[in-house]
């Protein structure tokens, strides 16, 4: 959103830090994956906004580039909004046997590698970050996310925190 996200922050002893904005919601919707490429052990992270919320549609939309990029099956890991799980549907449909859906388990958000993207985003990169527009908002969230995918570490380390690498097939194109 256009407003600041408020973190903590450092300023000279007595001089209070403040922060100008104004009360607009204007939003940016997000979506994104993060993939890994077992053969080339290669992390992806795949994303595209939206100045409205994503419906099931822009879901499908956004995986089928994805599939594109990966050969064989791809197994996709969602939480249960209503959205994926029609977008599992849809893309059932469209492309059949490419998408394989496994779901996290409800409110749990600790499991899900993306949540940290969008941790770090907004509570480490943005925080304090007051956009002047919907378009500075979207040139800072693109050149926040397009620098984590050359970093390696970081990506596999949001996937690893989730502690649910025990669970990646080797041999597979995923």
């Amino acid at each position: 959103m256009l407003q600041p996200l408020v973190r903590r922050t450092w300023a000279p002893k007595g001089q209070t830090p403040i922060h100008y904005s104004w009360d607009r919601h204007d939003r940016l919707s997000v979506i994104s994956a993060l993939a890994y490429n077992v053969p080339r052990e290669l992390w992806q992270l795949f994303f595209e906004m939206k100045i409205h919320n994503f419906c099931a549609e822009d879901v499908v939309d956004f995986l089928k580039p994805v599939a594109q990029a990966y050969s064989g099956k791809i197994i996709v890991v969602l939480d249960r909004w209503s959205a994926h799980r029609k977008a599992i549907r849809l893309l059932a449909e469209q492309l059949p046997g490419k998408f394989e859906a496994e779901w996290l388990p409800a409110y749990a958000p600790d499991l899900n590698p993306v949540e940290l993207v969008w941790s770090k985003t907004k509570y480490g990169d943005m925080a304090n970050f007051i956009p002047e527009n919907l378009a500075e908002l979207q040139e800072t969230v693109n050149k926040n996310l397009s620098s984590y995918a050359t970093k390696q570490s970081l990506l596999k380390g949001f996937f690893r925190h989730t502690n649910l690498e025990p669970f990646v097939s080797h041999g597979k194109d995923q």
